[in-house]
This record gives C-alpha cells, sequence and structure tokens, in this order.
C-alpha cells in the first residue's frame, strides 16, 4: 500500500482576491459615511465633516483607481492584501483621530482587518497588522479631538477608563485574532485531508477497474487470437516451404504465447468484473500479501464461526483502509503483526495489533484527525513519522462504508497498538458500496 506524505496535500493558503478586499472597503466606506452623516444630521453633533470627507474620499479614490487599474477578479498576493488592510487601519485611525480617538465607541472596529488576516493571510502579517493596530490605538489615547458631543454638556472620560478600553481593544485583537487562525487553520487541513481521500479513493477505484478492464480485454481478444491460431495450424500443415513453414511455426507459436498470456489475466477476476465480491479472508490475505517480506512476522487469524464467512464487494476503500492500517503496524513493529478476524449474523471484525511501543497516550484520544504524527524513537535510524495523513485517509475510506475504527494499546505487561474495525455485517455484505458494480 503505497504511502501518501502529509506534505504532498498542503497547500498554500488560498491568495485574496482582490475584488473581496475593495467590496469591504467600499463597505466600510459607505459605513462611515453614514455614521458621519447621523452623527452630525440626525443628533446635531458638532463633526469635522470636512477631514473626515477627505479621509473617507481618499480611500474612494484608491478603490476606484485599484479597480480600473486591475483585474477585480485578481488573487493578491498576501504581502499586498496586508498592505490594504493596513491602509484600512491606518484610515479607521485617522477618523477616530478627528472624532474623539478611544472615546468614540467605534474604535473597537479596528479589530476588523486583523481578524480578516487570520483567516487568510500568513502569521508573521496577521502580527504585523495587529502590532500596527496596537500601536494606532496608542497613538489615539493621547492625541485626538474632542469626540462630539453636546457642547452645553461635554463628555469628558477618566484616563483610567481610555486605559480600559485601549487594553480591551489589545485583548481582543489578540485573543479574536488567534480563535479565528486556529478554527481556519483546522477547516483548511480537514479540507487539504479530504482532498486527498477523494484522490487516494480515485486512484484505487481506478485501478480496480483497470483489473476489470484487463480481465474484459482478455476475454474479448481471446475470440480472434483462437482464429489465428487455428488458421496458422491449417496453413503450417498445407504448406511445406521450409522458410514459409518456419514463419507460420512462429506465427502459431507467438499467438499460444499471447493466449496463454491473456489466460493468466483473466484468472485475475473469475467474472470479469471490475469489482468482484470476496470473502472476508481473501479480503485479509489481499491486504496482508505486500507486506510479508519486510522481516515482521505476519499472523493472520480467522476464527471459525458458525455462520457462513461474510462475502463483500472488491471495495477499493476497504482494500486501501484495511492495508493502510496494516502498513503502519508493519512499521511500528518489532517483530509480530497479529491480524485476527471474527464474525456472527450481525458483526464483522477485524484486529490489526503489533508489538511496537504503542500509542503515545497523549495521542491516543486524538487519532485519525489530518496532519496528526509523532516522531519515532532514536531507536528508528530512518527518522520515520507516522500515524498522520495516511491513518486520517484510511480512516475516513472505512468509516464511508459503514466500519467503526478504533485505536487502542494493549494491556500491560503487553505492548504496542490494537485497531479494531468493526462493521455491520449487513453493510459489509452490500454490495451497492461498490459503485459502478453494473458498467
Amino acid at each position: 500500500m503505497t504511502d501518501i506524505a502529509a506534505s504532498d496535500f498542503r497547500h498554500p493558503r488560498r491568495h485574496v482576491r482582490l475584488d473581496t478586499i475593495l467590496r469591504l472597503r467600499w463597505l466600510a466606506a459607505l459605513g462611515q459615511l453614514a455614521a458621519i452623516f447621523i452623527v452630525a444630521q440626525g443628533l446635531e453633533f458638532d463633526v469635522p465633516i470636512v477631514p473626515c470627507i477627505a479621509v473617507i474620499g481618499a480611500a474612494a479614490a484608491l478603490n476606484l483607481a485599484l479597480q480600473i487599474a486591475f483585474n477585480p477578479m485578481q488573487r493578491l498576493e498576501p504581502v499586498y492584501a496586508a498592505a490594504l488592510l493596513a491602509l484600512n487601519i491606518v484610515e479607521l485611525g485617522a477618523l477616530l483621530y478627528f472624532t474623539g480617538g478611544l472615546e468614540n465607541p467605534f474604535s473597537f472596529l479596528f479589530l476588523v482587518p486583523v481578524l480578516i488576516s487570520a483567516t487568510a493571510l500568513p502569521v508573521r502579517l496577521t502580527i504585523a497588522l495587529g502590532l500596527l493596530a496596537v500601536a494606532c490605538a496608542s497613538v489615539l489615547v493621547f492625541f485626538h479631538l474632542p469626540l462630539p458631543w453636546d457642547s452645553d454638556e461635554p463628555l469628558m472620560l477618566p484616563p483610567i477608563y481610555l486605559l480600559g478600553v485601549w487594553l480591551s481593544i489589545v485583548l481582543a485583537i489578540g485573543v479574536t485574532s488567534l480563535y479565528a487562525f486556529q478554527v481556519t487553520e483546522e477547516a483548511r487541513k480537514l479540507s487539504d485531508a479530504l482532498a486527498a481521500t477523494e484522490l487516494v479513493l480515485t486512484r484505487e477505484q481506478h485501478l480496480t477497474q483497470i483489473d476489470g478492464l484487463a480481465a474484459a480485454a482478455a476475454h474479448e481478444l481471446g475470440t480472434p487470437l483462437a482464429t489465428i491460431f487455428l488458421i496458422a495450424k491449417e496453413l503450417e500443415k498445407t504448406v511445406k516451404d521450409g522458410q514459409i513453414a518456419g514463419e507460420l511455426k512462429m506465427l502459431r507459436e507467438q499467438a499460444q504465447r499471447c493466449r496463454d498470456i491473456l489466460a493468466k489475466i483473466t484468472e485475475l477476476s473469475s467474472s470479469g468484473a471490475p469489482f468482484d465480491n470476496m470473502k472476508l479472508s481473501t479480503l485479509i490475505e489481499e491486504a496482508v500479501a505486500p507486506h510479508r517480506d519486510f522481516g515482521v512476522a505476519i499472523k493472520v487469524r480467522i476464527a471459525v464461526a458458525p455462520t457462513r464467512e461474510p462475502v463483500g464487494a472488491r471495495n477499493p476503500a476497504i482494500l486501501y483502509g484495511v492495508g493502510n492500517i496494516l502498513e503502519n503496524a508493519v512499521d511500528f513493529a518489532r517483530s509480530a503483526v497479529e491480524v485476527n478476524a471474527w464474525w456472527n449474523n450481525d458483526i464483522v471484525e477485524i484486529e490489526i495489533s503489533d508489538d511496537g511501543p504503542g500509542i503515545a497516550p497523549d495521542l491516543l484520544n486524538r487519532i485519525g484527525e489530518p496532519y496528526l504524527s509523532r516522531r519515532r524513537g532514536a531507536d528508528d535510524n530512518q527518522g520515520h513519522q507516522g500515524l498522520g495523513l495516511g491513518v486520517f485517509i484510511a480512516r475516513t475510506l472505512l468509516e464511508r462504508t459503514g466500519a467503526k475504527v478504533s485505536f487502542a494499546n494493549r494491556t500491560f505487561p503487553d505492548h504496542g497498538a490494537v485497531v479494531q474495525i468493526i462493521w455491520p455485517r449487513s453493510q459489509f455484505e452490500e454490495s451497492e458500496s461498490a459503485p459502478d458494480a453494473t458498467s
């Protein structure tokens, strides 16, 4: 079973489209204009309209220039997206300078550009934007124009309150950005890992279909080859010329050789169908066979049950999932791996165990998460990493077939890992689990 490195599926972060940033900037400009209009006209507070409109107008002019000069669908490099978000922070800082600094309740909008960066940009750029927002908030504590308010009763906030506002902005930027980054990173890992799972399943299905196509081709080619063989044999009897007779004999022998090769190919599938049914014991043997010559003894024990042995479809998801878990067991085992299987009228179970170091306690409850890996001990001179993307793919594929996969360690004094794969018998034997069975 081929191993798939996690790094093969860890794609770089998706670049943000220019159109997305511009839409956010236009929305911010319209919101700022509406806020100024409501405060100046609705509440009749004294707002420095000219400098505020100048700041908003400069932002709108930049938006318009970017829309004209570049394709809105263009995906920005992270540094350019960060630069536009930094402009948003500076523009907001300028507006807050003219409208009361941190006394203005809209000062918490410093969070927005940093949160956007946390979900779409690299960590270093997010940290830089967070520091810029904190710097702007710090400057606004000491330098700002009065907050627009009733001139008869001006609002005077104590310094300790402003310090609390500043501290709350700093903490909110840090905590919410970290939370947004963690959630987005987990979603990104899961998305990439599921894409890898689909790729593996597609490849396994393709290989199984090739098996069926080969058997079908062997069946179809058998008839013309038999005809060629028969004609060559009859001509060989009638032609007496030495050179031509030798060539006819060679033609007959090569035709017979082709028939023998096609007969071997046909044996790969008794019915010639791409997805044959297979017994549980056959499934286990097919999964075990590629791993027998790696210096680890593999003991297969199939319990004798009073009921008929389960027969399921030749499902690539099951073959890959069981094979991948078995490959991990062989890789971590010291000397032996055991594969036990049994069944009854309700369930079908396969248990794979090894005599290796077992699963680390801190990883035991997280097995199956994408990109979860732990470097083996110092006795591993190959520096192999296991229990990563491969286990996630295997578990996902097996659970799609209705199996329940659980991981545990052997009971002391034994050592090693134990993986149980349990299907409801009805689902294991369900032929519809293999798509395109009739094609």
